[in-house]
């Protein structure tokens, strides 16, 4: 990390010699692509601090290096199902790709009120009326419509299947 003195006075800024660069890649090859670039930066030397492949960033790998686009250039050379270097000059900032990094919960778009199909359990292919959601232990409560008897049950977010949003809660 390197340090640079802007301006006068007293203020003191840090500059980091790192940048996130995106490389094209063949749909469905991302994560053989990331790998294969983690293998080959170990073998060569290369300053690359991670690699990540976002699954809803359909043919991009992303990776943090230091800020030289030529030996980045250099070590994609050759390299199977990568289309090349994204942007040329332009480096991405964090806060373009921050949205990738962090995980969304599984329960995000399901609200209360919502009909679903449960998919997996011992209720599967029931429907339901979700009553209440849980967004830390991403865990739904859920009324069955088939059920003699109005009882919650409550299961994983990813258990579900929304079929129709409620609109006028």
């Amino acid at each position: 990390m390197a340090e640079d003195k802007k301006g006068g006075g007293d203020i003191e800024e840090t500059v980091f010699p790192h940048t996130i660069f995106a490389i094209k890649t063949a749909l469905g090859h991302e994560k053989t692509v990331a790998e294969n670039l983690g293998l080959k930066s170990k073998r060569k030397g290369a300053q690359i601090m991670s690699i990540i492949a976002p699954t809803k960033l359909r043919g991009y790998v992303l990776i943090e290096g230091v800020k030289n686009d030529k030996a980045m250039e250099e070590l994609l050379k050759g390299m199977q199902y990568v289309r090349g270097l994204v942007g040329g000059e332009k480096n991405i900032s964090l806060s373009e790709i921050e949205h990738y990094l962090a995980p969304k919960p599984i329960v995000a778009d399901i609200t209360e009120g919502d009909i679903v199909e449960i998919i997996n359990g011992p209720f599967k292919g029931e429907k339901a009326r979700v009553k209440q959601i849980d967004t830390s232990k991403e865990e739904i409560t859920v009324e069955l419509f088939e059920a003699m008897v109005s009882i919650p049950v409550t299961i994983k977010g990813d258990a579900v299947r929304v079929l129709e949003k409620e609109e006028n809660l």
